[in-house]
């Protein structure tokens, strides 16, 4: 499963912009949220296809959103339910939702609400995402547990953050993490001040990424 093209999908511009006019949230403030959140929501993901009480559920659910037409991504996210949105991130997060969110909005800034709001308005998307790539290669593996397992357990780190930055650039989230924002502006006074705050604040941002998914993998 290439997960690097899921997150690519779940951070492009048009999927940014889609959510940002779904939540009244800024671009900047959606892609902080998610790119934080995403190492959790893939756990959570993980433990549902792999716990024997769950994964039937959870492979039938994949299997209805793998059936979405996620190619127009701002046609598909103009249509998402908020609520079944909702009903999807309390599954991936089961108890520790209420943690989760506070702790997402305590390092991004961004408001409980508004970060409960930007989740559910992208929890179709991701598992629509998900379902898409277990049904490619769902013949491939055994079962949506083990699929998901080796999605987890064999992490392709360099093409994920490739992906990531790619689409961060497009979505213009270079602001997400003040502190890289702040060195760079301090620094850089130079015709190249806007590139390199971009890139500073999006290595910073993917760091964060990166370390969730690497504490997540251990």
């Amino acid at each position: 499963m290439d997960l690097s093209k899921l997150a690519g999908s779940l951070l492009s511009s048009d999927s940014i912009g889609g959510l940002s006019g779904l939540t009244g949230a800024s671009d900047k403030d959606v892609s902080s949220v998610l790119a934080k959140a995403l190492p959790t929501l893939l756990s959570g993901a993980k433990d549902q296809a792999k716990d024997e009480s769950t994964s039937k559920g959870f492979a039938s659910a994949l299997s209805d959103h793998a059936k979405d037409d996620t190619s127009d991504l701002s046609k598909f996210l103009g249509n998402v339910d908020m609520k079944d949105g909702a009903k999807i991130i309390s599954h991936l997060l089961g108890s520790g939702k209420d943690d989760v969110v506070a702790e997402v909005a305590a390092d991004t800034g961004v408001s409980k609400a508004k970060t409960n709001s930007i989740l559910s308005a992208a929890g179709p998307l991701l598992m629509s995402l998900l379902g898409q790539q277990t049904k490619e290669e769902e013949e491939k593996e055994d079962g949506v547990g083990g699929l998901l397992g080796t999605l987890l357990d064999n992490v392709d780190v360099g093409s994920l953050l490739s992906g990531l930055l790619t689409d961060n650039s497009s979505a213009k989230s270079s602001g997400t993490k003040k502190t890289a924002t702040k060195k760079t502006t301090a620094k850089k006074t130079t015709a190249k001040k806007t590139t390199t705050k971009k890139k500073a604040a999006s290595e910073k941002e993917s760091g964060g990424l990166l370390g969730g998914l690497m504490k997540l993998l251990k």
